[in-house]
């Protein structure tokens, strides 16, 4: 099982992170809005974590004879999105690194745009800079900025490998085809 683990993480880990570090690497010189990307970014992700899907449903009827369980079925999507994860986080280290991006300084003004666009003023918008400027001083650190760019995409993948247990432990979804 670790083998289709680490496969189809790797496949669904090279599709999100090629295109994420494409459109980056593309769009450097004229970024989409912030939230046209997040939408991106996430639409991309879950097209390529279609392959716990995938993953699940071939291990089911390829190995296991058109049966699976739902924890086993549930351990190998989140195997299958771990890698993915880690592919992903180190892609995007290699984009920050090829594009000499600040993406921290970028995503605070957007946090304070955001808020000064809402009228937010005075004090509570100078919490709102002191608050951007940490994020920014964390996000730095790739000892910190790793595991928040992990984190993006591992929900993500925890709630198809949710979905995918879910539907494929019974046997008549899309069940295996005889010859």
């Amino acid at each position: 099982m670790l083998g289709k683990i680490l496969a189809y993480g790797g496949l669904a880990g090279l599709i999100v992170g090629a295109v994420g570090s494409g459109l980056t690497i593309a769009m450097a010189d004229n970024p989409p809005d912030m939230s046209v990307g997040m939408l991106i970014g996430y639409a991309t992700m879950l097209v390529a974590l279609s392959a716990v899907f995938v993953a699940i449903k071939r291990h089911r009827d390829r190995d296991l004879g058109g049966v699976i369980r739902f924890l086993p079925a549930l351990g190998l999507g989140f195997g299958v999105s771990a890698v993915a994860g880690i592919i992903y986080a180190l892609a995007w280290e290699a984009t920050l690194q090829v594009t000499g991006m600040d993406y921290g300084a970028k995503y605070a003004e957007h946090i304070v745009a955001v808020e000064e666009a809402k009228g937010v003023a005075g004090e509570a918008l100078e919490r709102v800079k002191a608050d951007a400027a940490k994020f920014q001083a964390q996000y730095a650190n790739p000892l910190i900025r790793m595991p928040m760019t992990f984190a993006e995409i591992f929900p993500v993948g925890l709630l198809v490998s949710l979905a995918s247990a879910g539907l494929l432990r019974n046997s008549r979804f899309l069940p295996t085809r005889r010859a």
